[in-house]
């Protein structure tokens, strides 16, 4: 029997017992559930880097509020589905001074969460044309967001987007779109799970595309400005945010509060829709809908079918956050630039013993450091890779699940990952080579 970190006798009996045909190929939420039981069993702890948990305190300022509401008797009464008017007004001014985009409250709408905000927006937008059939995905993304398309027998395509940097983007984008079937475009930015971050000249083709083809880009805003090569955190002072608002009106924004806020646990995120879209006429809509209208669709249609509404609570602490960072009184990207100092020292190790950064390069410099990185080391697949690690009391996930096309890595998320585990992680990681050496160059 191998001696490693974690006993190989029980990890292979947990993996086995779990009912996972290949733990490597294991989605998020089952992996995490494997994980769980190994440390319940042995009673070693993890360096956990499968799932993107906030690893940081919310604000004070957001519980008070919540606090507040509750006690004002908030959670006896519905909210209202279009969401609290105090907090659709500091989402309109958030996204005036963080991406310098102009857009009425009315089009700022509270979900739960942005999981929930692309599914309302795949409701809505995959439906706007009977001939048109689905998402084309710019990945590697979040799988959760094509088993939504799944669920609801949407149809989808993919790409991997490395290789289609710059101006190859046009023409890999136009190779899509011009059969007129795509209703929607979706990617992250930053993105998880590579951490490339697309430049404004990417983002004006997508755009001009999206007008060329009268298509919806639905643009994932979960890491909101923690692209820290730049200082983002400043409201109504350049630089901004990126996005594609500033070249197209076709867009819906997933503003999270889970990552930039630590504010996962409360559900309560933003679905952004711009002016002209909110207003639009779509006559495919009433064969769904009782309007043909899209904003009222995804209101009174959609998010009414999903949950009726957003937590009463949740909405009075996110409100306040908002006003806090408009008001230029809590700075909120200072408190999660934690993430991208542990990423530089986590990816330092792991370079030391051997392993690769995947995602390496952000067109022609250096990938940042932020929430996620991805790692892979010689002679493995991605899928062999995770399943291995196991053994050595670390866990990610593999990118075979996101729709790159790296099936050699893994992506590895830090905010589970305290400091104090760093000697851990060490340990592990040289370990790991001594059972694994391949060759000196791989460690250089």
């Amino acid at each position: 029997m191998k001696n490693t970190p974690i006993d190989h006798a029980v990890v292979k009996r947990i993996i086995e017992d779990s009912g996972i045909k290949k733990v490597g190929r294991s989605s998020i939420r089952e992996l995490v559930k494997v994980v769980s039981d190994i440390e319940e069993k042995t009673g070693q702890k993890y360096i956990r880097m499968e799932m993107g948990v906030p690893g940081l305190e919310p604000s004070d300022i957001a519980i008070e509020a919540e606090i507040k509401a509750l006690r004002n008797g908030v959670a006896s009464k519905y909210a209202d589905i279009e969401g609290l008017q105090i907090l659709k007004q500091e989402v309109s001014r958030f996204i005036k001074l963080f991406l310098d985009i102009d857009l009425k409250s009315e089009g700022c709408i509270p979900t739960v969460g942005s999981m929930m905000g692309g599914m309302a927006a795949f409701l809505v937008a995959n439906r706007t044309d009977r001939n048109r059939e689905g998402t084309l995905f710019i990945d590697p993304g979040f799988p959760v967001q094509k088993q939504q398309c799944q669920v609801l027998g949407h149809a989808y395509k993919s790409f991997d987007v490395y290789n289609f940097r710059g101006n190859k983007l046009r023409d890999k984008l136009e190779s899509y779109l011009k059969n007129g079937k795509i209703s929607t475009i979706l990617y992250s930015n930053p993105n998880n799970p590579s951490w490339i971050c697309l430049t404004h000249e990417e983002l004006k083709i997508i755009g001009e595309l999206a007008e060329n083809y009268d298509v919806i880009v639905i643009e994932d805003l979960a890491y909101f400005a923690m692209d820290f090569r730049a200082d983002m955190s400043v409201p109504g002072k350049a630089p901004f945010q990126p996005t594609v608002a500033k070249y197209t009106d076709n867009y819906i924004l997933l503003i999270s509060s889970s990552k930039s806020f630590s504010y996962a646990g409360q559900r309560v995120g933003i679905m952004a829709v711009s002016d002209k879209l909110f207003n639009r006429s779509y006559p495919d809509l009433k064969r769904y809908f009782t309007t043909d209208k899209l904003g009222h669709s995804i209101i009174y249609g959609a998010l009414y079918a999903l949950s009726a509404g957003v937590g009463h609570s949740a909405q009075y602490g996110l409100a306040a956050i908002f006003k806090a960072v408009n008001d230029g009184q809590y700075n909120f990207v200072d408190d999660v630039r934690e993430y991208g100092l542990k990423a530089k020292i986590m990816k330092e190790l792991f370079i030391k013993y051997g392993f690769r950064i995947v995602y390496d390069k952000d067109l022609d410099i250096p990938i940042g450091n932020g929430f996620y990185f991805t790692i892979s080391y010689p002679g493995f697949s991605g899928v062999d890779l995770l399943e291995e690690l196991l053994y050595y009391g670390i866990s990610a996930i593999s990118l075979d699940i996101t729709g790159s096309e790296r099936t050699e890595g893994l992506r590895a998320c830090v905010s589970q990952v305290s400091r104090a585990q760093f000697p851990d992680l060490e340990e592990r990681l040289k370990h790991f080579q001594a059972d694994h050496f391949v060759n000196q160059k791989y460690s250089k």
